[in-house]
């Protein structure tokens, strides 16, 4: 049986990437620091995916593992010598913390002399996060290109925040789409139905971040202003609902004009999306979504990264730069990121083009500069 290792053990992993990794025949481990999780992993024999929607199911998942990756360096570094394909579902800033290990695992791979390449993917919402796995892995291990194949992916399915007591099982819904570069792997593109291959990934995961993760979090941080909880409430909200819509329209302007997609087709697109994001069977709160809200300020990111390209073309993102104001105004108790943003507002109370330069990324220089001073101002 071919064999898959997946780094995050967490609702993602198991609800998305091991689910379909499971469907695909993979005998599937997870690779994770939380202790507990590992023991459930290792103790279950079987844990069920419920999707919700219009076709809801339940998939039954087994044939599965785990294996703690602070814990038992060893038992990691033989799974990766074993495995056929290595996935991540951890947040792209923790690639960078893992690579050290994954880069020793291939090392006791080409030792092995495991015959093959072993498929390399970071599944995580940001563009091209396999290349940034990879060019850590190479510092730790220059040789990683001789064992391993690394593939950048799109990926894109709603995993709310799951209710207490649920144990391994997850809820999700029906609709995923995972996209993966086919170039780096030439002729030996691996056997995974639930992967959708494409020659140039560019399109597909920029469109992805830039209407399915800013739509998200915009209809988070303006649903949080209107004091609702739910994102599907949220959206219902016409207030809302229109403030999203133009996000999303600045967004279509630019990928219609960067990739070319028909504007009729990205309209259609939207209109799926927020159709998602309506899904009442979906408990998703504001506050999961809009979470971490210095990230998703930060540059090249849902709001900055197309708001700046809209303004060095000469265009006024009116709406994706009201969502940074939005943003700014995210204060959940419970996320360390919006405490710090909190600070950092204080501390740099009347410098506010240096604090857009340290958190945006965009300097004096930039168009776009102006606009977030005025937002930021106002915060």
């Amino acid at each position: 049986m071919k064999k898959a290792l997946h780094f995050g053990a967490g609702n993602i992993g198991r609800g998305f990437v091991g689910v379909l990794l499971h469907e695909a025949g993979y005998e599937l481990v997870f690779a994770d620091v939380a202790a507990p999780l590992i023991e459930a992993l290792n103790e279950q024999d079987s844990y069920t995916v419920h999707e919700v929607g219009a076709e809801p199911r339940d998939i039954r998942v087994t044939g599965f593992s785990g294996v703690n990756s602070a814990s038992d360096p060893e038992g990691l570094r033989r799974r990766i010598v074993e495995a056929d394909v290595v996935t991540t579902a951890v947040g792209p800033t923790v690639l960078k913390i893992i690579a050290p290990a994954i880069a020793e695992g291939l090392r006791a791979r080409a030792e092995a002399g495991t015959p093959g390449k072993v498929a390399v993917m970071a599944c995580e919402n940001a563009i091209n996060a396999t290349d940034g796995l990879a060019a850590a892995i190479r510092e730790a291990y220059p040789e990683a290109d001789d064992v391993a194949i690394f593939a950048n992916t799109a990926v894109d399915r709603i995993v709310p925040q799951q209710e207490q007591g649920g144990g391994l099982d997850v809820t999700v819904e029906t609709y995923y789409e995972w996209a993966v570069e086919s170039k780096p792997f030439g002729d030996a593109v691996p056997e995974v139905p639930g992967i959708t291959w494409v020659e140039d990934l560019a399109p597909y995961i920029t469109r992805k971040l830039y209407t399915v993760n800013t739509g998200h979090a915009a209809t988070a941080y303006f649903g949080r202003l209107q004091g609702l909880h739910k994102i599907s409430d949220a959206l219902a909200d016409a207030g809302v609902r229109s403030r999203v819509e133009a996000v999303l329209a600045e967004t279509k302007q630019l990928l219609v004009e960067k990739f070319g997609f028909a504007p009729e087709t990205q309209q259609e697109y939207i209109g799926k999306i927020l159709t998602r994001f309506s899904n009442p069977h979906l408990p998703d709160t504001v506050e999961r979504v809009g979470r971490a809200p210095l990230r998703k300020i930060s540059a090249g990111e849902r709001f900055v990264g197309p708001a700046a390209e809209l303004a060095e073309h000469g265009h006024r993102p009116e709406a994706l730069v009201a969502a940074v104001g939005a943003a700014l105004a995210f204060d959940v108790e419970g996320d360390p990121e919006a405490q710090e943003l909190r600070g950092l507002l204080e501390e740099y109370a009347g410098r506010r083009g240096e604090l857009v330069e340290r958190l945006t990324g965009v300097g004096p220089e930039h168009p776009l500069h102006p606009q977030l001073v005025e937002v930021f101002e106002a915060a």
